[in-house]
């Protein structure tokens, strides 16, 4: 952020604190009420400012006039998206006395109501200027406009109008609710969090500021705090699709899949088309090894937001995971078309492809995935099984030895090396790599392939032991038990050569 905007930012919170003291507040004007509309405020969060505030009076020469004017206007707040609750509020509400011409709506604020609803950000925004140019000093204007550019993430841009309009209007929360967010959003969890505290030192009632304080608290790792802030938010508004999805990110992050999915299910349920939430709520399903509901999860992501490429590689990885090849190769191919430029899912491009038979194509995806990530013991390590598995063995070797090198605590590492070296006949390595993989992780394909090695090295007891281990760990795998048949019989058949 820009030096200037943070030099601002104790000034305001001096000056948001002392506007939370005095509480001379004036009645919200329909511009007023329209921008606030337009930036996205909750129409429930208008309704309450009105009642607290009032509503100038609709400008008119005579009663007849003013009321056809008030009804003009209420159909302007419907269109902009106000709710049953605030035209009611509106309709009910008695006009503060000392209405003017400026309590008309200017032309270019309702093209930006209606170009923000159908989010059109961009045109909203050269709307919003086009009205801030016939009254530059209009706080509501420049909040807005803000908003139009926090939704075009431009930050700088965006920490400048909300800062002129908290300049302007030192009495609005929201001025302090939305510079929360862009803190937060620029990874500054102290002034996010001051900011959303300064907001509801103004006004306690706030579920946005709840919100906003709930977010900051969660890119501090604070997940209790935050959590705690999400349900104070929850309670003052529960109609917001977005908290429930912030809460389901928290609730993820510190563990708690279980409420996790009661959250995205919840703001799924206030939105449907909130393709964020079914792909967050697919990514918990994916995790419990859900493997369908993730994939139902991942469709309706994908069909709500197809051009999103996180989903479709999400999908295809979890299709990889469920073994159906066909579908992932058919999504993978599909992003890499869409998005060319996409850097990952070659591994489970790669992964496809190896189910197939296929080692060639998978060489190449993991050599590209290499490239794009050659600090990743994981991609070289499937690199160097393709081309082990395509007879290429002294570069699979090698890149199995690399991986070995990149994290040399990966059991799956040291396997793979271990059988490069065994397909080249080098077996006392071999061994030595089998041996450290049963040491990092004793499980019962480690303890296999030790015993494998060490058949082929005639030490048929040792060989037993790997594989009675192997067979008690997973006693439903019948492949051990079988091995462990066909290496008594070797046994028997050595002794009585030995006779």
């Amino acid at each position: 952020m820009r030096r200037k905007g943070v030099s601002v930012l104790f000034i305001l919170l001096l000056v948001g604190a002392l506007a939370a003291q005095t509480g001379k507040t004036q009645p919200v004007t329909p511009v007023q009420l329209m921008a606030w509309l337009t930036s996205g405020i909750s129409s429930d969060r208008l309704a309450r400012l009105i009642q607290e505030r009032g509503l100038t009076e609709v400008p008119g020469e005579d009663v007849g006039r003013q009321d056809a004017a008030r009804e003009v206007q209420l159909h302007q707040f419907e269109a902009a998206g106000a709710n049953h609750n605030l035209l009611r509020i509106l309709s009910d509400v008695k006009p503060v006395v000392g209405g003017s011409a400026a309590s008309e709506i200017p032309e270019a604020l309702l093209k930006a109501a209606a170009e923000a609803k159908a989010e059109n950000f961009h045109q909203a925004d050269f709307d919003l200027r086009a009205a801030i140019g016939s009254d530059p000093r209009n706080a509501a204007l420049h909040f807005a406009l803000g908003n139009m550019l926090i939704r075009q993430e431009r930050w700088d841009d965006a920490f400048d109008e909300i800062t002129l309009s908290a300049e302007l209007m030192p009495d609005f929360p929201e001025n302090h609710s939305s510079l929360a967010y862009i803190f937060y959003r620029l990874d500054d969890g102290p002034n996010a969090i001051a900011e959303a505290r300064t907001a509801l030192s103004m006004d306690p009632q706030n579920a946005e500021a709840y919100q906003f304080l709930g977010l900051a608290l969660y890119s501090n790792g604070q997940y209790g705090a935050a959590v705690h802030a999400f349900e104070e938010s929850l309670a003052r508004d529960r109609a917001n699709p977005d908290t429930y999805y912030d809460l389901g990110i928290t609730l993820h992050a510190s563990g708690n899949q279980s409420a996790a999915v009661t959250a995205y299910q919840q703001a799924i349920r206030l939105k449907p088309a909130y393709w964020e939430a079914h792909s967050n709520l697919a990514l918990i399903w994916h995790e419990q090894k859900k493997l369908e509901e993730a994939i139902a999860e991942y469709g309706e992501a994908k069909r709500l937001a197809p051009e999103e490429a996180s989903v479709r590689n999400n999908l295809g990885n979890t299709y990889c995971d469920k073994g159906d090849f066909d579908a992932a190769l058919a999504e993978m191919q599909q992003l890499y078309r869409e998005h060319p430029e996409w850097k990952q899912g070659h591994g489970c491009l790669a992964r496809a492809y190896m189910a197939k038979k296929e080692y060639g194509s998978a060489i190449q995806e993991l050599q590209l995935a290499v490239r794009q990530n050659p600090g990743s013991s994981s991609e070289h390590r499937m690199l160097g099984e393709a081309l082990v598995m395509d007879d290429r063995l002294d570069e699979g070797v090698r890149e199995l030895r690399l991986a070995v090198t990149l994290n040399p605590d990966s059991d799956t590492a040291h396997q793979g090396l271990g059988t490069g070296l065994f397909r080249q006949q080098q077996l006392a390595a071999a061994e030595k790599e089998f041996r450290e993989a049963v040491r990092l992780n004793a499980s019962p394909d480690n303890h296999f392939s030790l015993a494998a090695c060490l058949i082929t090295m005639d030490r048929y007891e040792e060989a037993l032991a790997e594989l009675d281990a192997a067979a008690r760990l997973d006693p439903s795998r019948t492949l051990y038990r079988a091995r462990r048949e066909e290496l008594l019989k070797l046994m028997k058949g050595a002794n009585s050569r030995n006779r």
